[in-house]
C-alpha cells in the first residue's frame, strides 16, 4: 500500500535563484523529495544575488503543494536572514531516505534534531550521536545521500582535524564554507 502511494505522487519542481546559484526543490503534496543545488557560478562571483537573491524564477507558487510552498519560504529566510529561518516550521519530507529505521534516516535526522544553525559537528561525534561510534565512514555515506541539503544541514558536519571536508561530492566545497561563514554572521 505504502508502494502504491508513492507511485502516485505527482511531484512538480520549482526553481529559485539564490547566492549558491541555481537550486531546484521537488516535491508532491505529500512533502518535499528532494533539493538540488545547481552550481553555476561562485557565490563571491555572482553579480546582484546577495542574501535577498532568493527568488522564484519558475512555477507559481499557487500551483504547487503547501509543502513546496514551505520550503520556498524556509530558504528564502535562511538566505536573507538565517536566524529567522530557525522559527519557521520546515516542510515535510517524502524521500524514502529519510523514513524507516536505517542508519542514513537515522543520521540525517539526528543532525537535523541536534545540530543547530551556527554549530557544526564531526563524523565522528555524528557517528556517536546517531547510536554508532565506529560508523564514521557510513556517515560519509549518509552526507552524500542527504536528498535535502540545506533543510538537512550536511554542510555542519565537518572532519575532526576542523576542517570543512567534502561537499557535493568535493565539488562544492566552496559552497560548504559560504553557508558556514553565512550561518554565523
Amino acid at each position: 500500500m505504502k508502494q502504491q502511494r508513492e507511485s502516485q505522487c505527482t511531484q512538480k519542481t520549482i526553481s529559485l535563484l539564490s547566492p549558491l546559484g541555481k537550486i531546484q526543490v521537488s516535491g508532491c503534496e505529500n512533502g518535499v523529495h528532494t533539493i538540488r543545488i545547481l552550481m553555476d557560478v561562485a557565490p563571491a562571483e555572482r553579480s546582484g544575488a546577495g542574501p535577498m537573491g532568493c527568488c522564484v524564477v519558475n512555477d507559481s507558487p499557487g500551483e504547487t503543494s503547501p509543502e513546496l510552498q514551505r520550503c520556498v519560504q524556509w530558504l528564502r529566510a535562511y538566505f536573507s536572514e538565517p536566524r529567522t529561518a530557525g522559527t519557521l516550521p520546515l516542510p515535510a519530507f517524502h524521500h524514502p531516505a529519510l523514513r524507516g529505521d536505517a542508519f542514513t534516516s537515522r543520521v540525517l535526522h539526528t543532525l537535523l534534531r541536534e545540530v543547530k544553525l551556527g554549530e557544526t559537528v564531526s563524523y565522528k561525534r555524528l557517528a556517536e550521536m546517531a547510536g554508532n561510534p565506529k560508523a564514521v565512514r557510513a556517515v560519509g555515506g549518509a552526507m552524500r545521500r542527504n536528498p535535502v541539503p540545506l533543510l538537512i544541514p550536511c554542510h555542519r558536519v565537518i572532519s575532526s582535524s576542523g576542517h570543512s571536508g567534502p561537499y557535493m561530492g568535493g565539488k562544492g566545497d566552496h559552497l560548504k564554507q559560504w553557508l558556514l561563514t553565512h550561518e554565523s554572521q
